[in-house]
């Protein structure tokens, strides 16, 4: 072991352990988030929405407190080229407060052999390892598909002000190019950018989906054009990502780590525009304690950290919802779909 390690503090300077100092510390927390915040994209099933351009659109207020900037402006009106009109401010700014409420902390006891003391960033990172992977990563995904499905419900359209309700209509392959229709067609006359539009669904959901391509890009061409084609067309302009459906759920319990409710529902499929949400996540303190008599001698990780998922009001429209009761997800129509087949033959 050297007799010296210098590594850099949250304040710019440096400390020094010469074997009485502790070498853990230093909080972690910004580095280690910056680490993870990388992984977004590659490791977690909502990793796009984890990592949606809105996340550097807010500002931090404290370490569980977010502004949301809003912005609203007032509509064109008449010209006339024989008068002036007086110069107003037709716009307005204001920030949204947003309080982060999903607290979770994780500790372990880590065997001095597994420290490298050179690198503390890269060795939470590999003492951690297996529970980001096995535990956190998966958590994330539960708790973002839950809240963003239960936050929804309390919108409503901001045009119209009714409140948003999900389809609950049963997935068949017959069924199932109608109401992804349907829910397209709900973001097209909410003005909702037809690029960007993501269709997370279960693996169930999404075999129906290429049966349901299948047969309709079977169907003879002199037929003409119908309204399946056309469905089948729009699967092209959304990016189809499957998900496990055990994180495709409206309630999870968070006590230990995550398990799906009781009272849970199936939610089949969810499109969304990642610019309709904000999903931040806040390192507030990720730390390695030096070996001590209460530990037994081994270092002690603690993590902490604040994460929550945000509803842009005004956007609650590019976010719709298929879901069931959790045993009568989907089915595959066996007989129906062998049928088609063979009459499209």
């Amino acid at each position: 072991m050297p007799t010296s390690y210098v590594a850099p503090a949250n304040n710019g300077t440096t400390g020094t352990y010469n074997g009485s100092t502790a070498i853990g510390a230093l909080n972690y927390a910004t580095e280690y988030s910056r680490a993870l915040s990388q992984m977004w994209p590659y490791v977690l099933n909502y990793g796009k929405l984890y990592s949606t351009p809105n996340n550097n659109r807010y500002r931090w207020v404290n370490a569980k407190t977010i502004e949301i900037p809003s912005i609203s402006t007032t509509g064109r009106v008449d010209a006339d080229r024989d008068t002036v009109a007086f110069a107003q401010r037709n716009y307005d700014n204001a920030w949204e407060a947003k309080t982060l409420s999903h607290e979770r902390k994780w500790s372990t006891l880590v065997h001095p052999m597994d420290i490298d003391q050179t690198n503390m960033v890269s060795t939470i990172a590999n003492i951690t390892q297996v529970f980001n992977e096995e535990q956190k990563f998966p958590e994330m995904d539960a708790y973002l598909i839950s809240e963003l499905f239960n936050k929804w419900l309390l919108t409503s359209n901001p045009r119209t002000g009714v409140q948003h309700t999900a389809d609950t209509t049963l997935l068949t392959v017959s069924s199932i190019l109608g109401v992804f229709d349907d829910l397209m067609l709900k973001m097209d006359n909410a003005m909702v950018p037809p690029n960007g539009r993501i269709l997370y669904v279960t693996h169930e959901a999404n075999v129906l989906l290429k049966n349901a391509d299948k047969i309709s890009r079977s169907m003879d061409i002199t037929s003409g054009p119908n309204a399946i084609d056309r469905r089948v067309n729009r699967l092209d302009q959304v990016e189809i990502v499957p998900v496990p459906a055990t994180l495709m759920k409206t309630a999870y319990d968070f006590t230990v780590g995550w398990k799906v409710a009781d009272e849970a529902k199936q939610i089949n499929m969810m499109l969304v525009h990642p610019m309709a949400v904000i999903t931040p996540v806040s390192y507030t303190f990720s730390r390695l304690d030096q070996p001590n008599a209460l530990s037994e001698g081994k270092y002690v990780y603690y993590e902490e950290s604040f994460e929550d998922v945000f509803i842009l009001n005004k956007k609650s429209d590019a976010i719709q919802f298929n879901i069931t009761d959790s045993g009568s997800t989907t089915t595959t129509e066996t007989t129906e779909t062998t049928e088609t087949t063979e009459t499209t033959e």
